[in-house]
């Protein structure tokens, strides 16, 4: 039987789980702009404009955190819920959400929901899919719940909130901050907490947990005491993100120590504390206990490489991933020594690791100049402000010099890209919109040009 021409072109695009995950974070984030157009989202007259609506939806949905207005006052309780809910589907992802709530609801996964959950969660395989996802969840709520405790219990009886305000604060920013999303309930974020540990470690703690990526959380749940037995993925990403991380809390804490207008007019033990916290959201984390339109150039363009590398794979972490730089950084090694293999502690990277890894970077790296590019002809925006806030975007982080709102219409809609780009992958994007793979038959002869 010959089907419809409509039918065959759409069973053709919606073959592939990334066609399908693509699809399903574009629709979430078209439902999440027409429920924050309702006058019901808003605190003043009437519903948000589209594009404000669209661009909070887009941030919240893909765990950036850039806004254009302002989280605490612009939106009624409502519409904060409505971007919580966002965020918590984004972060644990579309398909891996769907596909969990299939399997609790009828105990049983198609080979279709399967394969889209693999892709999703970036699962080895297909056998284990069903435990990783319930794993994923029983993670994922665990730490949330830790979190959002032990910061109810600090809103209520550090700063007087009363019990509902306190529990709805914990809530909120315990899963903003797992999920790598940078949302406060605050007008000024979290620099009124700059100095209080109590608020700024649990969520420096969650910002990390969901950095790592799910695949390392449920590793180190089940070998946890036998580090013998860690994949070299899991070794990878927890040696490369914390070497990365103590890197940046030494370099921002030191290069703002006398900065009059970030840490120099806090106490000692405040500077490190607000210097650790800075060194850790830019591995995506979106919240800020310091104004970045008042950092040092040097802290600006380190942590716009910071942003850019990421956190770990299959995780509510955006960026190229610290896998993809360690192993780039590996390649250039190898070819520095003149080695013929790629190998790293006890295994051979192969070329097609090193295929994708430098897919990622290259394509990363065209997209944000790019974007960088179009931002610079639109507005008269400095290039270190505009460099910062589209890798900002793509790198999902959300952190910002305060230059969001003053964008056109045409530059949020630019950053509104990146952050959707930036959250489902370059790569996976373009396979998405790919309507068929070709494949050659032969083998051409090898070709030796110069390089360099």
């Amino acid at each position: 039987m010959t089907l419809p021409a409509g039918r065959k072109s759409r069973r053709r695009f919606l073959r592939s789980p990334g066609q399908v995950i693509v699809s399903a974070f574009a629709l979430v984030v078209v439902i999440g702009t027409v429920m924050l157009m309702l006058p019901i989202s808003r605190s003043g007259p009437g519903g948000a404009p589209f594009i404000t609506a669209l661009f909070t939806a887009t941030s919240a949905v893909c765990v950036t955190g850039l806004i254009t207005v302002d989280t605490a006052t612009y939106w009624t309780g409502f519409g904060q819920v409505v971007i919580m809910a966002l965020i918590q589907v984004g972060g644990l992802g579309i398909m891996a959400l769907a596909s969990l709530v299939g399997l609790l609801m009828f105990r049983r996964m198609g080979l279709r929901t399967r394969l889209t959950a693999a892709q999703e969660t970036k699962s080895s395989g297909l056998g284990d899919v069903r435990a990783l996802l319930l794993g994923v969840a029983k993670v994922s709520l665990a730490i949330e719940a830790l979190v959002a405790i032990l910061l109810t219990g600090r809103f209520l009886f550090g700063y007087g909130e009363a019990p509902g305000r306190a529990l709805y604060l914990g809530v909120f920013h315990a899963v903003s901050a797992f999920n790598n999303a940078g949302f406060a309930l605050y007008s000024n974020n979290l620099v009124g907490f700059a100095t209080d540990p109590w608020v700024c470690l649990p969520i420096a703690a969650a910002l990390i947990l969901g950095g790592l990526g799910f695949p390392v959380l449920l590793e180190l749940r089940r070998e946890l005491n036998r580090p013998n037995k860690w994949s070299i993925h899991t070794r990878l990403t927890l040696s490369t993100y914390f070497a990365l991380l103590v890197i940046a809390v030494v370099f921002v804490t030191a290069n703002e120590w006398n900065n009059p207008a970030t840490l120099g007019p806090l106490e000692p033990p405040g500077r490190l504390l607000a210097g650790f916290f800075q060194g850790v959201v830019p591995r995506t984390a979106g919240f800020n206990s310091l104004d970045y339109g008042q950092m040092k150039d040097g802290t600006i363009l380190a942590t716009t490489v910071l942003m850019f590398i990421g956190g770990g794979s299959a995780g509510t972490a955006g960026g190229i991933k610290v896998t993809t730089f360690i192993i780039l950084l590996f390649v250039i090694l190898a070819e520095v020594r003149g080695g013929r293999d790629v190998n790293i502690a006890d295994r051979r990277i192969g070329s097609r690791v090193q295929r994708q890894a430098l897919a990622v970077a290259l394509l990363a790296v065209g997209l944000v100049m790019s974007a960088t590019l179009l931002l610079l002809e639109i507005t008269s925006l400095p290039l270190r402000d505009v460099l910062f806030e589209t890798v900002s975007a793509f790198a999902t982080v959300g952190l910002s010099t305060g230059i969001t709102a003053q964008l056109p219409v045409l530059g949020q809609l630019v950053l509104a890209g990146m952050m959707f780009v930036g959250r489902l992958g370059p790569i996976t994007l373009v396979s998405a919109l790919a309507l068929r793979e070709k494949q050659l038959g032969y083998t051409l002869p090898e070709g030796r040009p110069l390089i360099g």
